[in-house]
C-alpha cells in the first residue's frame, strides 16, 4: 500500500482533534505592564504534570528531510503534551493521527503550518517528529521533564506500506 498525504491548511478548527494551534488570531488580548504590552492569553493547554512531571523549555533546530517526505514512523508522549512554536516566520509540516493504542497509515493527517502558527500536541497523540522545509528552522519547544517513559515510537513495516508527502 502506498498513500500520498494531502496537506490541509492548519487552523484551530481543523487541528482541534489533535491539540491547540498557537497563534494570536482570535486569542484573548489583555493590555498589561502599564499599557505598554499586549498579552495574548492562555494559548495552549500545557499538560505535563503526570507522574510529577515538570515543564521543559527547549530550542529544536530542524533539518529538512529528502523529498518526497516519507513517513516511516510516528511517536507519542503518554505523560505530557508537547508544544512547538516557530522562532522564524517559515512554513513547516505536521503529521498527526488520532489518540489510540495503535496507528496506521490510514489514520494520518498532514497539515501545512504558516510561520506564525505553533502547535501543542495533546498528551499521548501520535505525531511525526519535526518536519521543516528550510535548513536551520528553530522552534521553542515546551515539553515534559521527569521520570517515566514518555516516548513511544511506532515504525511502519513493509506490509503496512508507506506514506509520502509530495510538495
Amino acid at each position: 500500500m502506498s498513500l500520498e498525504l494531502k496537506l490541509q491548511k492548519l487552523s484551530p478548527e481543523s487541528f482541534a482533534p489533535f491539540g491547540d494551534v498557537i497563534e494570536t488570531n482570535g486569542a484573548e488580548r489583555l493590555i498589561i505592564n502599564e499599557g505598554t504590552t499586549e498579552r495574548f492569553h492562555d494559548l495552549a493547554n500545557i499538560d505535563v504534570a503526570m507522574e510529577n512531571g515538570h515543564p521543559l523549555i527547549n530550542i529544536f533546530r530542524g533539518t529538512p528531510r529528502p523529498q518526497p517526505i516519507e513517513i516511516k514512523m510516528m511517536e507519542r508522549h503518554p505523560l505530557g503534551s508537547q508544544a512547538f512554536i516557530p522562532l522564524q516566520d517559515r512554513p513547516y509540516l505536521i503529521v498527526v493521527a488520532p489518540l489510540g493504542d495503535s496507528v496506521g497509515l490510514e489514520d494520518l493527517h498532514a497539515f501545512e503550518a504558516a510561520g506564525h502558527q505553533g502547535v501543542n500536541y495533546k498528551r499521548d497523540l501520535w505525531h511525526h517528529p519535526l518536519l521543516v522545509l528550510e535548513e536551520g528552522h528553530e522552534f521553542l519547544v515546551i515539553d515534559r521533564g521527569g521520570s517515566g517513559d514518555n516516548c513511544i515510537e511506532h515504525w511502519f513495516t513493509a506490509q503496512q506500506g508507506t506514506a509520502r508527502i509530495a510538495l
